[in-house]
């Protein structure tokens, strides 16, 4: 019973200072301030590209949740034309993934807090609630980045992504950003319009974070098959430092949740 109350009363607060520590660095590698300018959001460049072969490349410039310039130089694979799309200077792509991931790791910082170092802990079952709702947070914040939104090309199409680009893209080509786990990803889809006498059986594609050569679709009064799909992408290192974090977190909530279920289970100890 004794050894149980220590818990309680010490260790229980000793871990969530650690989690606080983790959680708030995972933050800051979200926000990316800069030193000596006012909390601004550093710029960053990376080159998008995938080795052996050079059908699209791209330069992104990330600034913390947005993408507020992308560069993308497209070749044509039917007569090697070279394409150039940049965006508009007015224009940045909000991306939701990190957004919604910072959102989440606040909140479990917000749920941490909330129990400061004078807080009386009574029962085990009360510090089994709170590390459940912590990793909940975090288990949707790591989930965000590991799991990219399903769209179907239609929803590709009519994204307000494919403004944002001078000169404005063609029709028979969509582009999408993503992040999937510690990389930021561009693909990019070159079409062709089925004509009405075409013998094809049309069957629209479903959402999926990928879409494959052949998928077809239906915008506007024209119906698409997707000839090529390009995907580059690149890793962007503080994405990584996050989802380390995530993972270190998740286990000491773990642990300490074990820790709890065997002194409640031995001591057969019911709190309520």
């Amino acid at each position: 019973e004794e050894e149980f109350k220590w818990l309680l009363q010490e260790e229980v607060h000793a871990v969530l200072r650690q989690l606080q520590d983790i959680l708030k660095e995972a933050s800051h590698r979200f926000a990316l301030p800069t030193s000596g300018s006012g909390g601004a959001v550093k710029q960053e460049n990376f080159v998008l590209s995938t080795s052996g072969t050079d059908q699209v490349k791209g330069v992104m410039t990330l600034q913390g949740d947005a993408l507020c310039q992308a560069d993308v130089n497209l070749k044509m694979p039917r007569n090697n034309q070279l394409l150039h799309f940049a965006f508009r200077e007015d224009k940045q792509w909000k991306l939701q993934q990190i957004q919604d991931a910072r959102n989440h790791v606040n909140q479990a910082i917000y749920l941490l807090m909330n129990r400061d170092v004078n807080y009386q802990f009574k029962t085990g079952l009360e510090v089994l609630k709170l590390m459940d709702a912590v990793m909940l947070q975090l288990s949707r914040a790591r989930n965000r980045l590991t799991t990219p939104a399903t769209l179907t090309l239609p929803e590709i199409a009519s994204s307000g992504l494919t403004k944002m680009f001078t000169p404005t893209l063609p029709p028979d080509i969509l582009v999408n950003f993503y992040i999937n786990l510690n990389k930021l990803c561009l693909t990019v889809y070159q079409l062709h319009v089925l004509q009405p006498s075409t013998t094809k059986n049309f069957k629209p594609a479903g959402g999926s974070v990928l879409h494959n050569p052949g998928a077809m679709f239906e915008f506007g009064s024209q119906r698409y098959e997707v000839s090529h799909v390009h995907k580059v992408e690149c890793v962007v290192p503080w994405l990584n430092d996050a989802l380390v974090f995530f993972t270190v977190s998740l286990q000491l909530c773990q642990q300490l949740k074990d820790k709890i279920s065997v002194f409640t289970s031995y001591w057969n100890y019911r709190p309520y």
